[in-house]
């Protein structure tokens, strides 16, 4: 019995669970219900607000095709309209061509009839004259051909004439206005080349030394150097005199530094001559590149810009060469500026037009095809080389930086103060002396020295001997009486030494 009774209330408790979990999903499915219906709806709500937007834009964007659709309608009328007008235009014009070319037709046929009635009345008129000036029609017109042919030759030669007047005198003023741009940009110095160095020394007591025993370290400096060393009263200064830049340049700085050393004999002579004489190699290689470089003229071949740096040591009637180039550069490269040519190119020519004179102390020669042959040798421009010939009239100028370069030159050439005659004189008959005993055999150097007033001669002890130097030099005094115009005497000193160097090791 309580058995059923369990199993009767267990039953019991089951179906009450069962219906309390029934009731319990019911209310749960009935919320989810609601939820689902108020979601439901608020989605139908929102569809129905983007509908309505949408309904909205459609109608706006109707309006807005609308208003273009007649915005074009209009615009189509109105071409219509304008071409209407231009057809209208186009038939009045049209009618009007029709009645202008009736119009000139009737002209032509009334100008075919005048030209029939001039050639009746020509006619007419020639067989009048025919038989007044009895000639034939042939005859009168040759003679009238030769009159009309006289009369424009004279006309003819008139023009040319005024028109040839008119053009010098334009290129008159274009000339002075160019050469005026051109020497008002750039101004020179006046020639400042002297024939002599003066170098101060310390004290008197140094002028003794340069002196030396009996002479022997003043002979041997102007031997070795080749110039004139003139020690006189003047305090503390002594004078080195010759007319080739160069070699008066180096012999200062020789004798400076024996003085500032304070050893002065033969041999350390020698020793410092020849150390200077080689940083003076190194000094105008530098002078020439720094030149080029500051022009901005590179690539230039070496050996030409070494032959700018020695033009720094060589003068023209008094005017330093190396100035005188510089000017010239810079005069011809204002000037082709201005006659639309190349700067450039101008400077380059007037820079090396005269780089010749930087061989002609040691070779010889003419400046110009020395020049022109060394700046062929090392690939200069055409223009440069026909620059070098044309400057002194060898060539005509082929271009425009040619001409500036030819007439740079002669300005800087010409101009108040830049060269003296007198210098040049001497320094060609000093010049000429030196070469007249250069050229005899066996002569290895020769320097003109006290002014110029004597010439030693340095042969070579393998190819004159003792007797031959008397004939030698009896021969080169002959030679320059006949060739040379010098006032006073001239003295000639023949030299000759033999020398062994050994080495104690």
């Amino acid at each position: 019995m309580i058995e059923i009774v369990a199993t009767v209330t267990a039953v019991m408790g089951a179906l009450a669970s069962y219906m309390f979990v029934k009731n319990d999903n019911k209310k749960q499915f009935k919320h989810h219900e609601t939820e689902a219906k108020a979601k439901a709806s608020a989605i139908a709500h929102e569809a129905e607000h983007l509908l309505q937007e949408a309904k909205i834009e459609i109608k706006e964007h109707e309006v807005e095709l609308e208003k273009k659709f007649q915005s074009r309608v209009l615009e189509v009328e109105k071409q219509k309209t304008e071409l209407s007008l231009e057809l209208k235009s186009l038939d009045e014009k049209k009618i009007e061509l029709s009645n202008s070319k009736k119009a000139l037709e009737k002209k032509e046929e009334y100008i075919e009839t005048l030209e029939e009635e001039k050639k009746r009345e020509i006619a007419n008129t020639v067989s009048v004259l025919e038989k007044s000036a009895s000639m034939t029609r042939d005859e009168a017109k040759t003679y009238l051909l030769q009159q009309v042919e006289e009369q424009s030759q004279l006309e003819l030669a008139q023009l040319i004439r005024k028109y040839e007047k008119e053009a010098h005198k334009e290129a008159k003023a274009k000339a002075d206005y160019i050469i005026s741009q051109a020497v008002t940009r750039y101004s020179g110095e006046f020639a400042g080349e002297r024939l002599i160095n003066i170098i101060n020394l310390p004290s008197d007591e140094h002028k003794g030394r340069i002196i030396g025993k009996e002479g022997r370290n003043i002979k041997s400096l102007e031997q070795l150097l080749g110039v004139d060393i003139i020690i006189d009263e003047t305090p503390g200064v002594i004078i080195v005199s010759n007319f080739n830049l160069y070699r008066r340049a180096i012999a200062t700085r020789t004798i400076q530094l024996l003085v500032e050393d304070g050893r002065i004999h033969p041999g350390r002579i020698e020793e410092v001559h020849k150390k200077v004489k080689n940083e003076f190699e190194q000094k105008i290689l530098e002078d020439g590149e720094n030149i080029v470089v500051e022009l901005g003229l590179l690539p230039m071949h070496e050996e030409l810009m070494k032959l700018l740096g020695r033009m720094k040591y060589r003068a023209s009637y008094g005017q330093n060469a190396l100035a005188h180039t510089l000017e010239v550069a810079k005069l011809a490269s204002l000037m082709a500026a201005e006659m639309d040519g190349d700067p450039k190119l101008a400077l380059r020519a007037g820079l090396l037009h005269d780089i010749g004179k930087a061989l002609t102390q040691e070779v010889g020669g003419n400046h110009v095809d020395l020049g022109a042959d060394i700046c062929r040798r090392y690939g200069e421009h055409p223009t440069v080389i026909n620059a070098i010939y044309a400057h002194h009239g060898h060539a005509e100028p082929d271009s425009v930086e040619s001409a500036a370069v030819c007439a740079a030159d002669t300005l800087s050439a010409s101009r108040p103060g830049a060269r003296r005659e007198v210098l040049e004189s001497f320094t060609k008959r000093v010049k000429d002396i030196e070469k007249i005993a250069k050229t005899q055999k066996g002569v290895r150097d020769a320097y003109a020295i006290n002014a110029g007033r004597e010439i030693r001669i340095f042969v070579d002890a393998g190819q004159v001997n003792d007797s031959q130097i008397t004939v030698l030099s009896k021969k080169i005094a002959k030679e320059i009486e006949n060739k040379v115009q010098y006032p006073g005497e001239i003295k000639v000193t023949v030299i000759r030494e033999k020398r062994e160097v050994n080495y104690a090791r």
